[in-house]
């Protein structure tokens, strides 16, 4: 995609009144760049999506990351898995069976030096 066809696209965007809800303003960095940020929108409420980068006639998009659901999400992980671990070892034990009947066994003397 070229520059002359990013502008298109870009301004056909901003004649849809709902695009202007997923697409922000586009403005200039310091560096030249054109940004435009991007949301998500489910169910009424907008989370950050990114932002598409238009630089020397190139675009990129940099995704916007949530650090802190991804920490949740691996917290989760290890609540599950020490959840089942603990469900697999009290139904059957990693050790094993000290269950025996030593009432039949014969003890034999030690004989004497």
């Amino acid at each position: 995609m070229n520059l002359r066809e990013t502008r298109q696209v870009i301004g056909a965007l901003e004649t849809d009144p709902d695009a202007a809800r997923v697409f922000g303003e586009a403005y200039q960095s310091a560096d030249g760049a054109t940004v435009i940020p991007v949301t998500k929108v489910r169910g009424g409420s907008p989370r950050p999506a990114g932002v598409f980068m238009f630089k020397d006639g190139k675009a990129s998009w940099v995704p916007a990351v949530d650090a802190e659901r991804i920490a949740m999400m691996g917290i989760l992980v290890g609540l599950v898995s020490a959840a089942l671990a603990g469900v697999a070892m009290v139904r059957r034990p990693p050790w094993p069976d000290l269950h025996g009947d030593i009432s039949h066994v014969r003890w034999r003397a030690r004989p004497s030096r």
